[in-house]
Formats: structure tokens, C-alpha cells, sequence
């Protein structure tokens, strides 16, 4: 059985006991809920909203992670106008506890 899972924007396909890196959910420890958007179990399919309104996945933060820095460089031609920035997405990674069917 695996799952669709959305968080941070994104869709993940997930099963029980995988570890996977996603944008910042928690502190590390905290147990999660995940919005199920698919769910797969076998031969049956359950997509539509009112199917899945008893699913739940669960998951546990373990850790926090920074991702690789970015650099920006903006400017406008003969105007003088520069601006440099840089940035750095922070991850936590998450490990699914459960998925069960409601």
C-alpha cells in the first residue's frame, strides 16, 4: 500500500517506514499529519475527495537540514540598480509512520 502525499507545494509518493527530505514541517520529534491526494491499496484506487476523507498519513519529524545556498543577482541596465541576495531552503527530513485506511 503507498500513498500521494502533498506538503511544501509538492506531491510525494510515500509508504510506511520511508524517509524522505521535504520543505520545514516541525521541530524534530513532532508527529505530523500529511494531506493524502492518492491512496493505493492493492487493486483499489482511492482518489476523489469524499474516498479519502478517512484516510490519514502520519509521520514523525527526525531531523532538520539546510539545503544547498543560492546566490541571486538582480540589476537593471543603465540605471545603476544591483541588488545581490542569497538564500538557503531549510529541510526536515520525515519518516512515515503509518497510513491507514478509515
Amino acid at each position: 500500500m503507498y500513498a500521494v502525499v502533498a506538503t511544501g507545494g509538492k506531491q510525494y509518493r510515500v509508504e510506511e517506514g520511508q524517509k524522505l527530505k521535504v520543505e520545514r514541517l516541525g521541530q524534530p520529534g513532532d508527529e505530523v499529519a500529511l494531506v493524502p491526494v492518492l491512496l493505493v491499496d492493492g487493486g483499489t484506487v482511492l482518489a476523489t475527495p469524499n474516498q479519502l476523507s478517512g484516510v490519514t498519513v502520519s509521520a514523525r519529524v527526525l531531523e532538520e537540514s539546510k539545503g544547498p545556498k543560492i546566490n541571486g543577482f538582480t540589476y537593471k541596465s543603465k540605471a545603476n540598480q544591483r541588488r545581490r541576495f542569497g538564500h538557503r531552503q531549510t529541510y526536515a527530513t520525515i519518516e512515515i509512520t503509518g497510513i491507514k485506511r478509515g
